[in-house]
């Protein structure tokens, strides 16, 4: 069925309209799918090679939509190919996945989405299976998909899991992962007031508007790429989820103060501090020292990057990194599960294995333990993840207060989410914003 292939294309595939953008979107997918690879890293290697930011768009579309519906997809191929795609077969696997995505959940115009295809798997090497790949599409078009209930998308032990934990809401959790999540904003006080911004963007003809949740937050009514965005490149906004914005409001450091922020990479959050306080003197960690590059590109472009020290280093050593004076303020955006951020990283769901909830909350309780050592008497520790796991948050929060007596929980304000004793967890999809918990902490004097 598979053939052997002859080596991709790329030159010609450039040179047809749409080709080259299935034959990357087949790559994306193959990586994503056939390798463990994380669709973010994937596409932040594969975009720039598309000039036009249609295409751009067109590709991200593609991955995401073939991800959401995987596992219908896979289910199709099972029954109309005779023999299964084997383990050589990942690029082909791709391709289909992004041909059924074109013509099923984004319903894009069959005879061009059928054509770039069939014609993408020539330019990935695959001439001798460009018509098996039209003759599956010619059938997908035919007899089309069955609806999926959004639970078949996720493993059997994490939708357990979820429904333990959250019983009454599991459905409408499930539901929100798997929609397209919208297009957040953050104003830079330093740049712009948001009225002033949200002036800027009705002069560009986009359609926005402000969050009372969040003080510098703007909603895209549709989104657009960043580089249609007035002032972007100057640092102006920043592309952040209403949830992650709200971190700044909870940790909510003194004018001056001595903050860390311990696993800091992209440093969006590291921005947003000091985008709403120049003074504060700031120190950005991350453990692994390619991400450092991210930072010091968020700092740059947003103009804040004078006012923090950057540093590789494993938060939860702080012999190797801190130099004895501490901290006011600590945030610890920690490791997790990233199952509150499904609808944006789909791929969680295919990558995720119960073995690494075990890895990950023993980590978080390490860097807890560590990182309350350098924060001072009277000082606020807020630990923070993207996960809807309650191991991962709440009773996380409640073993390092029953085994921490100088620590005590700071109850947030209803705007960060549901009640959970003390702490605060928000859940896919709820006030527009990403699964998100967040607990205030203490250091009693």
């Amino acid at each position: 069925m598979a053939g052997t292939a002859t080596g991709p294309r790329d030159g010609g595939a450039a040179r047809v309209p749409g080709v080259q953008t299935r034959m990357l979107a087949a790559k994306v997918l193959a990586a994503v799918v056939g390798r463990g690879r994380s669709l973010k890293a994937e596409l932040a290697a594969t975009l720039p090679k598309l000039a036009d930011s249609r295409d751009r768009a067109l590709l991200e579309a593609i991955c995401f939509a073939a991800l959401r519906r995987r596992n219908v997809y896979e289910q199709a191929l099972q029954r109309w190919l005779q023999k299964p795609l084997g383990s050589r077969d990942a690029d082909l696997m791709g391709l289909l996945l992004a041909g059924f995505a074109q013509l099923d959940a984004l319903a894009l115009p069959a005879h061009a989405a059928l054509s770039a295809t069939v014609e993408a798997a020539r330019a990935l090497g695959r001439e001798r299976q460009a018509g098996l790949v039209n003759a599956v599409l010619r059938r997908a078009q035919r007899e089309g998909f069955p609806p999926a209930r959004a639970e078949d998308a996720w493993p059997q032990w994490l939708l357990r899991q979820v429904r333990q934990d959250w019983p009454q809401q599991a459905d409408d959790v499930l539901a929100a992962s798997l929609q397209p999540a919208p297009l957040w904003l953050r104003v830079n006080r330093q740049r712009y007031s948001r009225d002033a911004y949200l002036q800027l963007l009705r002069e560009a003809d986009i359609a926005a508007e402000a969050s009372p949740l969040a003080a510098d937050a703007i909603r895209l009514q549709v989104p657009v790429a960043v580089n249609g965005l007035p002032g972007f490149a100057q640092g102006a906004v920043s592309v952040q989820d209403l949830s992650a914005q709200q971190v700044a409001d909870a940790l909510a450091p003194a004018a001056g103060a001595h903050v860390l922020d311990a696993c800091a990479a992209p440093g969006g959050k590291s921005a947003h501090l000091l985008e709403r306080d120049p003074t504060l003197r700031l120190l950005a960690l991350d453990v692994d020292a390619r991400r450092l590059q991210r930072i010091g590109e968020t700092f740059a472009r947003t103009g804040v990057g004078a006012h923090a020290r950057v540093q590789a280093a494993d938060a939860a050593d702080t012999a190797a990194w801190w130099d004895g004076e501490p901290f006011d303020a600590v945030l610890l955006d920690a490791p997790c599960s990233a199952t509150g951020i499904v609808r944006r990283q789909p791929d969680v769901l295919l990558h995720r294995r119960a073995a690494d909830i075990d890895a990950l909350v023993a980590l978080q309780a390490r860097l807890l333990d560590a990182l309350w050592q350098v924060l001072r008497p009277g000082g606020v520790l807020l630990y923070s993840t993207c996960s809807i796991l309650r191991r991962e948050n709440q009773q996380q929060v409640a073993a390092f207060l029953a085994r921490t007596p100088d620590a005590r929980i700071d109850a947030l304000p209803e705007a960060f989410g549901h009640d959970d004793a003390g702490s605060r967890q928000r859940l896919p999809g709820e006030q527009d914003g990403d699964g998100f918990f967040q607990a205030r902490l203490l250091k009693r004097h």
